[in-house]
């Protein structure tokens, strides 16, 4: 018996069955997984369909077989490879991959080039540092400093203060405001769970704050562990979108717009604009609170600095 024996070839039939049992609803991304494993023929109707999607969806069986240089039973073929029922099911499924738009199935546009200033700098710099820059301009022309005013003098007086915070975006920024405000001597603290957000709304008492961070103001479970809280009496703070359900629930809306590029690869430029509100809000809140809120930072700088060697003192606000 040989100690290495040779690999079959994996049939059509076994690789359908394993991309059956994988329920991934995401048909771009399971073309993208089986190419190592189809036949020419399939793989060549693979990168038809890849290379423009909405024309794919759009293509009639034999439009799709001409452009792939297959036949029509190839393309019967390559769709139950790759876990659908026929060509109807993958048109139905190609057609649902499109909800995302056509901005991440295709490459981002080219960006402008350098001015020649800096030749060192890669192109995207100007892209990025002029969203932000562009992202504290709309924050100075949205945000009234009033608004921020009577947020801050909310926390300042809060029993406590809870920030609520969902998905890659919003919950860093929820961490981030509680790390800003315990500084000055605010009880806060951070939700990021949406079971969990529930259930601290739920033992919220009248003066006690909420700051809502979401970069959509339209998450369902944010909104609805929001309403929860005000229920209890809670004070609302949300930083969000402009025109959005969340702002329109609170008794502090600090909203803002931002338009966002079409460069799939930067950060968006909303991120800016909601840290700037962050930081003026805390900023507020520690004026508000005046020698309670220096004396507090004085002990965590006491703290820190008997903690490491040397003298230099650190950022004041960290």
């Amino acid at each position: 018996m040989d100690a290495n024996p040779p690999t079959r070839p994996i049939d059509s039939s076994a690789r359908q069955a394993t991309w059956s049992g994988r329920h991934v609803p995401d048909i771009v991304g399971r073309i993208k997984d089986a190419l190592a494993t189809l036949s020419p023929a399939e793989r060549r109707v693979a990168t038809a369909v890849l290379s423009d999607v909405r024309q794919a969806v759009e293509d009639s069986n034999a439009a799709l077989a001409v452009r792939a240089r297959v036949s029509e039973p190839s393309v019967t073929r390559f769709c139950r490879t790759i876990g659908c029922d026929g060509v109807r099911d993958f048109k139905l499924k190609l057609a649902q991959s499109l909800v995302v738009g056509d901005l991440y199935l295709n490459a981002d546009p080219a960006l402008p080039a350098s001015d020649g200033t800096d030749a060192q700098n890669p192109t995207f710099w100007d892209v990025v540092l002029g969203d932000a820059h562009a992202a504290l301009r709309e924050v100075e022309r949205q945000v009234p400093s009033a608004a921020v005013l009577a947020a801050a003098e909310a926390v300042a007086t809060a029993g406590q203060v809870v920030t609520f915070g969902l998905g890659g975006s919003a919950a860093p920024l929820a961490l981030e405001t509680q790390h800003r405000l315990f500084r000055y001597g605010v009880r806060a603290v951070c939700c990021t769970d949406p079971y969990l957000m529930r259930m601290t709304a739920a033992t919220l008492h009248a003066g006690d704050v909420v700051i809502a961070i979401s970069a959509s103001g339209k998450t369902t479970e944010l909104i609805e562990a929001v309403d929860l809280a005000r229920g209890y009496g809670a004070t609302i703070i949300a930083i969000t979108a402009m025109a959005s359900p969340l702002i329109e629930a609170v008794q502090h809306p600090l909203g803002v717009t931002i338009p966002e590029n079409s460069n799939t690869l930067t950060p968006t430029a909303a991120r800016f604009a909601y840290l700037a509100i962050i930081d003026l809000l805390s900023a507020a809140t520690g004026y508000a609170l005046g020698p309670t809120a220096r004396e507090s930072l004085r002990r965590i700088k006491y703290a820190a600095l008997n903690h490491r060697t040397g003298n230099i003192l650190e950022p004041l606000g960290d």
